[in-house]
């Protein structure tokens, strides 16, 4: 009768050393990466409006752009993790360079789009005169780093896949370090202006992209795996993408959906709406460490044939995906009246913005599940299901969002609307994770 207890107790506490050990260092990585279009305002923003404003305008393209491919790291990640688990290394490095590959192929391609069509998509983005200008050449020169980007989101992902989330850490920091100095350099010292940012963050990604080339490289020849690439890897890592391509993009839906309907409800509200999504973001750099985790974890432990220690890991990493969403609602709650000064002073906007982030804190619990299981159906190589629920969770959204105009409710209504949305996303997974249908042991899905 004592014994059982004991070793739940063991197994708990094993469980949370991988959590932790993998989460930590994730939500490092995870933070580093927004420092970058941090840093570059901070530079740029000091060469006048116009170039701020330019810099804005191509960084919200380029971000756009990269997003849409982050399925490079979670379906490697998967996919690694899952020959890790057989103790097949070989093979989860052959499976991380074909995803690397891929990655390589898809920024040529963006940067086809991209070079010829930068002054229209600057137009359509509604740039002014002034800012124009400056919008086409950083957007033009900062596309070249597309597939270095691409590359280290892939070899994120193998890098997840076996286990190790403090490589990613370490180049993350010292990317972000060296695009400072560059930036700096380029900028005032050489006097290339708002060009000096872009060259300054092409090429510390593109050491970013040499430094993960390099150790996974080293890690293919330690272990025999071929570097070249292969026409049937290469179309699975596609196949796999896919889905996730179609979550991800529902999900910016979503997001786009909300902020229009923020804009029509006045300038006071969509100031106040862009200051809690940004928040809302922050906060879910951390809910997302845990879901890599989860990730990582689940994919081994199916390729492990443990479909026992998944559901284990599973029940034990929402638990803390609720205990973490608990303890970040509760310091938005008590940060609130300390947090708006930081971005405003503007009376209007701290009333539009009050109430709505306390919708945002009381709804962390939930977006905690959600990211969780999120990355234990995206271990588990789940992806079509993910495609289908979010789309679901699109289409009931959107009449809910639009009906926050029609009724002429607030930015607290948009963000009940927003917390509706999470919690259809908790019961499609939820759901899915009860079934069991998604513990698919073996080497590959």
């Amino acid at each position: 009768m004592t014994q059982a207890p004991a070793t739940s107790r063991v197994g708990r506490r094993h469980h949370d050393r991988e959590i932790v050990s993998l989460a930590v260092p994730a939500f490092g990585a995870l933070v580093a990466e927004p420092l970058f279009v941090l840093a570059d305002s901070a530079i740029v923003g000091h060469l006048g409006t116009a170039q701020l404003a330019g810099l804005g305008i191509a960084s919200a393209l380029l971000t756009t752009a990269v997003s849409i491919f982050v399925f490079l790291a979670y379906a490697t990640t998967a996919a690694v993790a899952r020959r890790v688990g057989a103790g097949d290394l070989p093979a989860a490095i052959r499976q991380g360079m074909d995803g690397i590959w891929l990655a390589l192929l898809l920024g040529a391609g963006v940067i086809a789009v991209v070079l010829p069509t930068a002054p229209l998509l600057v137009e359509l983005f509604g740039a002014s005169d002034t800012a124009a200008p400056y919008a086409t050449t950083y957007l033009r020169i900062s596309s070249l780093g597309i597939p270095a980007m691409l590359v280290v989101l892939a070899a994120t992902g193998v890098l997840r896949g076996l286990q190790d989330t403090k490589t990613p850490l370490y180049v993350a920091v010292g990317g972000f370090v060296a695009n400072g100095v560059l930036n700096v350099a380029l900028v005032y010292g050489a006097g290339l202006g708002i060009a000096g940012s872009a060259w300054g963050t092409v090429i510390a990604q593109c050491a970013m992209a040499a430094v993960y080339l390099v150790v996974v490289i080293r890690g293919a020849r330690r272990h025999g795996a071929s570097l070249l690439p292969d026409a049937a890897g290469l179309w699975a890592s596609a196949q796999a993408g896919v889905p996730l391509l179609v979550r991800t993009l529902s999900l910016r839906a979503i997001l786009m959906i909300a902020t229009a309907v923020a804009a029509r409800l006045g300038d006071a509200d969509i100031a106040a709406h862009q200051i809690i999504l940004s928040l809302w973001s922050l906060l879910a750099f951390a809910l997302d460490a845990i879901a890599i985790a989860g990730q990582a974890i689940i994919g081994r432990y199916l390729g492990a044939d443990d479909p026992q220690g998944a559901r284990d890991v599973c029940r034990r990493m929402v638990q803390w995906g609720i205990t973490v969403g608990l303890a970040l609602g509760a310091l938005v709650i008590v940060s609130r009246p300390a947090f708006l000064p930081l971005f405003t002073s503007d009376s209007a906007v701290k009333d539009a913005a009050l109430p709505a982030l306390l919708v945002v804190a009381l709804s962390q619990p939930i977006c905690g599940v959600v990211f969780v299981l999120d990355g234990v159906l995206m271990g588990a190589g789940d992806g079509p299901y993910l495609a289908w629920a979010m789309l679901l969770t699109l289409v009931i959204y959107t009449p809910v969002a639009l009906l926050v105009l029609a009724v002429g409710g607030g930015l607290t209504a948009l963000w009940v609307a927003m917390t509706l949305m999470m919690t259809v996303r908790m019961l499609t997974l939820w759901l899915r994770t009860r079934s069991g249908r998604w513990l698919v042991t073996g080497a590959t899905r």
